[in-house]
């Protein structure tokens, strides 16, 4: 009886060694695979990399693929050394996608960033360098990365600007042309000459050399206004000499107008007051 309970004592204690040496060596290729198949993705995705590199994609999406694909990779072979290891595949299945569930809800809006900013990189609506107009902000794009954008302001400020926010707004591109036409408006009084203000309005336009001559600038009556008749003066110019013409042609125009007798009108009100003052407010 004692014989019977060592000797099953000994094969209990043999098949443990067995199971613990297989264990053991399922473990030790486990972390072989990690090891041996990180260096073998790390391997592949240079190669990704170099090859994109030699295309013309945007380097804010060559790293988000280079991020991205290392990830992905990573998570194979991890499941893979688990599955060696024993660990039932679809367990790991379920807590992968719980895990990655609970990572998408948390990271809502990073990931919302985070496509935008891959969009923004594909489209390419502005780029680096650009003067561009986003939700009312005006600026210089300084860096576009891919969870935001960062433009610089004429009055020195910076703005960081998540992606989504610069995708799902209005975007104008300021500097997309090289010409840009202004927009100007000037107002002359009611018993003023207008052949005479339309004429004077051309010589200034003329006699600028930045003003470009095509498209030919536009110079006519756009409104009778309460109190003025509104011109409208269309000159084309070159973006880079946009703010110093409107400057010179603001105060050219104001000097012109003075010294040829027009003028330049402003809202006025009468106001008429009824009834008798009594004699405490007169005092």
């Amino acid at each position: 009886m004692l014989a019977q309970a060592t000797n099953d004592t000994a094969a209990t204690a043999a098949s443990l060694q067995d199971k613990i040496e297989a264990w053991g060596i399922k473990i030790v290729v486990a972390i072989g695979i990690l090891i041996i198949g990180y260096a073998v993705a790390l391997a592949i995705v240079g190669l990704l990399k170099r090859y994109l590199s030699k295309t013309k994609i945007d380097k804010t999406i060559l790293s988000f693929v280079d991020s991205a694909s290392r990830g992905i990779l990573f998570a194979l072979l991890l499941v893979a050394a688990l599955t060696y290891a024993g660990v039932p595949s679809a367990s790991m299945v379920a807590v992968l996608g719980a895990a990655g569930l609970a990572i998408a809800l948390s990271l809502q809006s990073s990931l919302s960033n985070l496509a935008s900013g891959v969009l923004l990189s594909i489209f390419r609506p502005f780029g680096i360098g650009d003067a561009v107009e986003i939700n009312g902000q005006v600026g210089i794009v300084e860096d576009m990365q891919i969870l935001f954008t960062k433009m610089h302001t004429p009055d020195n400020r910076d703005l960081i600007l998540p992606n989504s926010v610069v995708l799902g707004g209005m975007i104008i591109n300021i500097t997309a042309n090289d010409t840009r036409r202004m927009d100007l408006i000037f107002g002359i009084g009611y018993e003023d000459d207008i052949d005479h203000a339309k004429r004077v309005l051309q010589e200034i336009v003329d006699a600028d050399q930045r003003i470009l001559k095509e498209p030919a600038p536009v110079i006519g009556v756009a409104e009778l206004g309460e109190s003025s008749v509104n011109f409208w003066v269309r000159p084309w110019v070159n973006r880079t000499d946009y703010l110093n013409v409107m400057f010179d042609l603001n105060e050219t125009v104001k000097k012109r107008f003075d010294a040829e007798g027009i003028s330049i009108p402003y809202p006025q009100r009468d106001v008429h007051l009824h009834g008798a003052i009594s004699s405490s407010a007169a005092v």
